[in-house]
């Protein structure tokens, strides 16, 4: 589909340099596991995250957010849609 993946071993502001690089004007979307999206959550570096959320029970896992203060570091929930399958939910962060 035209998409193209880069592995970065430099840390998540490598990283985001480089997408946002290679993205330009466009959106940069952020790939990885639970403890990369809370790290560039702590820093502010992300703007909207969709969480799809499905009545599943896995265990104990990786905890997403715990520690973590959403709204002392400027989300809120902007919307969410309910559905049999999951609910997914939009955090927004205000600007800086």
């Amino acid at each position: 589909g035209g998409t193209t993946f880069y592995f970065v071993t430099g840390g998540t502001d490598e990283a985001l340099r480089r997408a946002r690089e290679a993205a330009g004007t466009r959106d940069v979307r952020i790939g990885g596991g639970v403890e990369t999206i809370r790290q560039y959550l702590q820093k502010r570096d992300i703007d909207e995250l969709h969480l799809a959320i499905s009545p599943t029970l896995l265990g104990s896992g990786e905890h997403l957010l715990s520690g973590i203060d959403l709204l002392e570091l400027g989300y809120e929930l902007t919307e969410h849609t309910p559905s049999a399958a999951a609910t997914h939910i939009l955090l927004a962060r205000s600007a800086r």
